[in-house]
């Protein structure tokens, strides 16, 4: 076996059909015999039957693949996805012939590490609308026979893609339809920015769907705030088909925010350097001189107690500056429990996310959906555990102080060393000491506030500057 997940999928399915043929033991007729359905047509949610998973083991092990899809309908799905593969996942293309007689009228994916055009044939018989076609398996000839061969039967090929290979593979087919997964197959890790930052880089007129990682409907709406015309879930609705209902709602009522794709494509460019967030802005002339000298996002105080108060009306100069800008506060509950100058500088589209900084529960801050980041403090290793149940694409890590930030302290190594998420690091960063952490951390975002002041609000333009080369030179340099 390779290690790595998809292939050791893929050798064990190439080995099993080598046995039992293209039909792997199913009853297809020599034609298909139900009507062709246009996928994602009405609704962008695609609500998956599936058993097991590689990564989480068994799910549903009795599962009814014709009852688990009849409740998805029920509760308003339009789009469903079968797992076909027994590798890892318990399914078996008599599920999606199964599914697809007793709801025609529904658009089925077939999902499953197809390998080529026959298999596209075989799909097509069983009675799939869809097909996937993961470009991280497929040779680049290959990907684009296969979808050639799906569009010509009349069926959608959502294309799959992780990360900048798989979208130079996919580039010159064009794909109308994208899957974008959050979960590296070859791991089955999952970062839920990582679609974000891979579909902005898409440069030809595509819809794109976020797959994997969603359980929670405010994940669904991130998503679709994002851009994305699709979701599909699996895990969640098979353990939870009540689910469906709220996911379609969040879905439904879901604003477009640019926070996170614009945080996302700044990513993209940044090509491995850190962003830069200039925290604590308390006049334009610093924020707009902060922006000049290369800083990515801008960060404003909105706290009774806060040492560095913003003022609204700098916030509201400032809206020609092309930045992502954030208010940054301290226990909100929600859109109506925040400072109501935050809350109307947010509809405005004066500030586009508000940074949490006090001991919110994770529902507190999934009230603020989509355009939020939650600033976490362990006060030592035993915490970090507690940042699993935040759902929000990245957590800012800062020390634990008394004062929620702007205090200078740093975040301890120990803490630092049992970090395993994508790093945003708030918390004592200077000119002097980013450069020695960005080498030895590889953070995503680092974040200053007192660290580039002459007072509390007051920033020293030398130390910003020298702070934001010291960061983004210490990447260039590794």
């Amino acid at each position: 076996m390779s290690g790595n997940i998809r292939d050791e999928i893929v050798e064990r399915r190439r080995a099993r059909i080598a046995q039992t043929g293209r039909d792997e033991g199913a009853a297809l007729p020599a034609a298909r015999d139900v009507p062709v359905v246009p996928f994602l047509g009405e609704s962008g949610l695609i609500c998956e039957v599936k058993r097991r998973s590689p990564s989480r083991g068994v799910i549903a092990g009795g599962l009814d693949a014709v009852r688990q899809a009849g409740t998805y309908l029920s509760a308003g799905a339009k789009n469903l996805s079968v797992l076909t593969a027994p590798e890892g996942f318990d399914g078996c293309l008599d599920d999606l012939r199964r599914v697809k007689r007793a709801f025609p009228g529904a658009a089925v994916l077939r999902k499953d590490f197809l390998v080529d055009e026959e298999d596209i044939d075989v799909s097509f018989r069983a009675g799939a609308d869809a097909v996937l076609l993961i470009a991280g398996m497929l040779p680049a000839e290959r990907l684009a026979s296969m979808h050639a061969r799906a569009k010509a039967l009349g069926m959608e090929a959502l294309l799959e893609i992780h990360g900048r290979g798989d979208l130079e593979k996919a580039r010159p087919v064009r794909p109308a339809l994208v899957g974008v997964n959050s979960r590296d197959l070859e791991t089955f890790a999952v970062d839920p920015l990582a679609p974000l930052i891979t579909r902005s880089a898409i440069d030809w007129p595509a819809r794109a769907v976020y797959e994997s990682g969603v359980s929670f409907p405010e994940q669904a709406a991130f998503a679709v705030s994002s851009g994305f015309a699709g979701v599909l879930v699996g895990e969640a609705v098979v353990r939870d088909p009540g689910l469906v209902a709220r996911l379609l709602g969040a879905m439904a009522a879901a604003v477009r925010s640019a926070f996170w794709p614009g945080i996302a494509a700044r990513l993209a460019e940044a090509e491995g350097r850190p962003l830069v967030k200039i925290c604590g802005l308390t006049r334009e002339d610093d924020a707009r001189r902060a922006a000049e000298s290369g800083a990515d996002v801008l960060g404003f105080v909105f706290w009774e107690r806060a040492r560095r108060p913003a003022d609204p009306s700098v916030v509201r100069a400032l809206r020609d500056v092309g930045l992502p800008k954030a208010a940054v506060t301290v226990n909100a509950r929600g859109r109506t429990g925040l400072d109501p100058r935050v809350r109307e500088l947010l509809e405005e589209g004066f500030l586009d996310a508000v940074q949490l900084h006090g001991d919110e529960a994770p529902d507190d801050c999934a009230r603020l959906w989509p355009a939020y980041c939650k600033a976490f403090r362990p006060a030592s290793v035993a915490d970090l555990g507690k940042a699993d149940a935040y759902r929000c694409p990245r957590l800012l890590l800062d020390a634990s102080a008394e004062d929620p930030g702007g205090t200078g302290v740093r975040v301890g190594e120990r803490v630092l060393d049992a970090w395993k998420r994508p790093l945003w690091l708030a918390g004592g960063l200077s000119p002097e000491n980013v450069g020695a952490i960005v080498g030895r951390r590889r953070p995503e975002l680092v974040d200053a506030a007192s660290g580039v002041e002459d007072a509390p609000g007051v920033k020293n333009m030398d130390r910003v500057r020298r702070f934001i080369a010291g960061a983004k030179n210490a990447a260039r340099r590794d």
